[in-house]
């Protein structure tokens, strides 16, 4: 099994982190891995994203990326910081050879059969089908996943608990991102807990 597709497969949902204060680093990845979500996408759409992705590395259990990564710099920035895999809303062949070459589990956005296409020239087929719901939603994706029976797929975009589950059921999505597990302010890390056992039993 290839690093990236390991790291989709350990619970149903990626939460996507938009996180302001380095403070709220250590709570919300507390809460959402004793929720059963290890996986952390810590989005580069702040300017403390860098400094939340090093600090929740000390959470045990926790698998920390970096998501919202545009470009060979940012690329480089998050691995700097300590992200174990790495998440783009697009893939350019500047991006994905970077990623390539750095060996590090490398999840990029396609949105058409071109992207998949670009991506599978570079030897990846582990994907984030972004954005998810306005891009023809499971029906497009059904259509995609057709040609390209032999890759896997993330989608992220608009996805919700009530969404989640039939997106979970078609064989090709291993996992989904959701924005949904925490929200903005200080953190309750009771109900982030809450969110994560919730998310975690969409899967079943």
């Amino acid at each position: 099994m290839k690093p990236i597709e390991s790291i989709m497969r350990t619970a149903p949902v990626i939460p996507v982190l938009v996180i302001e204060d380095v403070d709220h680093a250590l709570p919300i990845a507390r809460a959402l891995v004793k929720g059963g979500l290890r996986v952390l996408e810590v989005t580069l759409r702040t300017p403390a994203a860098l400094d939340v992705i090093h600090a929740m590395k000390a959470i045990e259990g926790a698998i920390v990326g970096a998501g919202t990564v545009t470009n060979p710099e940012e690329f480089k920035a998050a691995v700097d910081a300590g992200a174990e895999f790495v998440v783009s809303p697009g893939l350019t062949e500047n991006l994905g050879k970077t990623a390539v070459a750095s060996g590090i589990p490398f999840l990029p956005g396609i949105a058409s059969a071109a992207d998949i296409m670009r991506g599978m020239d570079l030897g990846l087929t582990h994907f984030k089908f972004f954005p998810a719901s306005t891009s023809g939603g499971l029906p497009a994706l059904k259509a995609l996943a057709a040609p390209f029976y032999q890759c896997r797929f993330c989608p992220t975009g608009g996805i919700t608990p009530a969404t989640a589950p039939e997106w979970l059921s078609f064989d090709p999505v291993l996992c989904v991102g959701g924005s949904w597990v925490v929200g903005k302010g200080i953190p309750d890390e009771a109900a982030i807990e809450a969110a994560a056992r919730e998310a975690v039993a969409l899967g079943r």
